[in-house]
């Protein structure tokens, strides 16, 4: 499973022009599951994403997480974060999971964040998302859950 985060001062996401989630002060999550992905390793996203410490503290050091600073998160559906580049010049998605599994996992991610978290807003898996943000930082990071080899 993979993920980029973006620590924003603002996000939302629109779908056909009406605004289906937003977040003030939080994580825009970019989300994307994998083939082989289970709830296991979005469980592991999820929570490595909680307590990541990439918020100011008082001091002005990232030193806080996400639930410290009760910041939303913004989870929107990202296939492409599995795309493949090297060979050719099209991208290639083959290590995306299949649809039906993705969907599975993206809402199996957004019902476990809404268990310990508040506000969890959501894009709308497969649809043609405007996604807009204030990167505040700018402070984006990658994240990636493998299987225990």
């Amino acid at each position: 499973m993979k993920a980029v985060l973006q620590r924003v001062s603002e996000a939302s996401v629109a779908v056909e022009g009406e605004v289906i989630g937003q977040i003030g002060t939080g994580l825009l999550v970019l989300l994307c599951a994998e083939r082989g992905d289970t709830d296991a390793h979005a469980e592991r996203m999820l929570a490595k994403i909680l307590k990541l410490r990439i918020f100011g503290d008082d001091a002005g050091k990232m030193n806080r997480s996400v639930q410290d600073v009760a910041g939303g998160l913004l989870v929107v559906s990202q296939f492409t974060l599995a795309a493949d580049t090297s060979s050719g010049n099209r991208p290639g998605f083959s290590s995306a999971a299949v649809p039906a599994e993705g969907l599975r996992l993206y809402e199996y991610f957004v019902a476990q964040a809404r268990k310990v978290h508040a506000p969890v807003q959501t894009g709308r898996f497969a649809a043609d998302m405007r996604v807009a943000l204030v990167n505040d930082g700018p402070v984006t990071i990658p994240l990636q859950i493998a299987s225990a080899a």
